[in-house]
């Protein structure tokens, strides 16, 4: 599993999955969450900008992330 650190307070679902490019745009992530090929915390997420904070995990095909917290400087 790899860890995406986050830099604000959160990031939107859409958000994620296309600065890890697991997808070419954010309206191919939009229609694959709207297909419920997206799982977060273990439960299908149809919610295209649902923020994910530290903890959160999210599984796409056969990748899976975990939202880390910033680290501390």
């Amino acid at each position: 599993m790899e860890t995406f650190e986050l830099t604000q307070e959160f990031i939107p679902l859409n958000a994620l999955m296309k600065v890890l490019d697991w997808v070419p745009s954010g309206g191919v992530a939009n229609q694959l969450i709207t297909d419920g090929e997206v799982v977060v915390n273990g439960e299908v997420e149809l919610r295209k900008r649902r923020k994910l904070r530290p903890g959160d995990q999210v599984q796409f095909m056969d990748r899976e992330v975990e939202v880390a917290a910033p680290a501390s400087e």
